[in-house]
């Protein structure tokens, strides 16, 4: 088979395949003589039906497909023998004449291919990247480390109602009385709630439950009764408390240390708020952390001006879709398109001219810090190592969420390499300030 390259302007090439007689006739014999054992025609055994009836009925579609699978498979060989750097697929191309399978002998493919750009990326210090630090806020700090708390906290018995404590009452009127009623002040508006404020167990007062509870369903829970029961029920009550306690954050003593951290890392006061310092930070860190992968991929890309076969990719795009977007649609998507696959192109080269490798304890390392944070979603600030490892692989079982891992993987190390490399510019803002800049 004769190969021939054909670079063109627009950065593509044509590669022609030239398929002789010699080159097939083999083939195609064989595929025929699969045919023949194959056969179901009327009037001969299966094996017997002459080579001159399979010839006329199969002969055509068989040299179709032996040529252009050699064909092809000659386009890929040339390919990756020439080093050839292409993006997206090989495609038919265009200028491809038509085919005479029926008496030709030999059979010319011409394939197009788009040309990947050539990447030459020096970087210095003289390069300058901005990376935002969020500096955490006293009022931040002092929420982490609220909610932290209220993670152990537990409900004790007080005396008096202050703010949004839970209450035991009894409720009674001339029709009905509910004993040990329970009375949640936290979900309740501010005018219902100043009602409570400053009664103590023993205290009574005249209630009417549909101003107290809006909703029908928060009346019949209350009340014990089914929704449709409520019209014709007296609503006013006489209230008595029988019990108030309030939520409370545990003390910083040993107890609370054990429980919140097993492993033993932080056994002080000294040591949690250190603790809660570092929980604020890695959060921030982990909020900046796409900043800087796009500040770094915005000026890589910017410095770099990558110019890639625009038409090529457009119909690429079309064919390999199939009919489920229009050109339309893809020519509105397209810029980000070719953001993308510029980005690509540039860490891949990166990753190249680096050596930067991806290996299953790099995926392993990210899988269990998505389950730590899963963790920690439902309470759980720490994990045993053996639970985190059986998550963390049942994250890398799934395909799709594994393959994402790598790519993120692979992206960070990137983005690590580069900014060894160039000068990063910190520039300290508040966590608002940080928000407004990247909208």
């Amino acid at each position: 088979m004769n190969v021939n390259f054909q670079p063109q302007a627009d950065q593509t090439a044509f590669i022609s395949v030239m398929v002789s007689e010699a080159d097939y006739a083999e083939n195609v014999d064989k595929a025929l003589r699969a045919h023949r054992r194959k056969a179901q025609i009327p009037g001969y055994r299966p094996g017997m039906v002459p080579m001159g009836i399979i010839n006329k009925m199969y002969r055509r579609g068989a040299v179709a497909e032996q040529t252009y699978r050699m064909a092809t498979d000659e386009a890929f060989k040339y390919v990756k023998e020439s080093k050839l750097d292409i993006i997206g697929d090989m495609m038919p191309a265009d200028i491809q004449s038509e085919l005479d399978f029926d008496n030709g002998k030999d059979f010319e493919f011409v394939f197009h291919v788009g040309i990947a750009p050539q990447i030459k990326l020096d970087l210095t210090k003289e390069d300058k990247i901005e990376k935002y630090i969020v500096v955490p806020s006293e009022d931040m700090v002092s929420g982490y480390r609220e909610n932290f708390l209220r993670r152990f906290g537990k409900l004790v018995d007080v005396d008096v109602v202050e703010k949004d404590e839970a209450l035991n009452v009894t409720l009674s009127n001339d029709d009905m009385t509910i004993e040990d009623a329970y009375v949640g002040l936290i979900s309740f508006g501010e005018a219902e709630r100043t009602l409570f404020i400053g009664k103590k167990v023993g205290d009574t007062m005249e209630v009417d439950i549909n101003e107290l509870y809006k909703e029908p369903k928060q009346r019949a829970a209350i009340l014990d009764v089914k929704e449709e029961d409520l019209e014709g029920l007296n609503p006013k009550f006489k209230l008595e408390i029988t019990k108030i306690r309030a939520f409370r954050n545990p003390e910083l003593d040993g107890e609370f240390f054990a429980q919140a951290y097993p492993d033993g890392s932080v056994a002080d006061v000294a040591a949690f708020e250190a603790d809660v310092l570092k929980k604020v930070n890695d959060e921030l860190v982990s909020q900046t952390e796409f900043h800087i992968t796009d500040q770094v991929r915005k000026y890589l890309l910017s410095k770099l001006n990558l110019t890639l076969p625009e038409e090529f990719l457009k119909n690429w795009l079309f064919q390999i879709n199939e009919g489920k977007f229009t050109m339309e649609q893809i020519e509105a998507e397209f810029p980000a398109f070719l953001d993308m696959m510029r980005w690509d192109l540039v860490k891949r080269e990166i990753a190249v001219s680096h050596k930067l490798e991806i290996n299953e304890e790099d995926a392993l390392s990210e899988a269990k810090s998505m389950a730590m944070m899963q963790f920690r979603y439902y309470g759980m600030n720490q994990a045993p190592e053996d639970l985190l490892e059986n998550y963390a692989r049942r994250i890398l079982e799934n395909k799709e969420e594994a393959k994402k891992i790598y790519e993120r993987v692979g992206e960070r190390k990137v983005v690590d390499a580069v900014v060894e490399i160039v000068t990063t510019v910190p520039i300290e803002v508040s966590l608002d300030e940080f928000q407004q800049k990247i909208q």
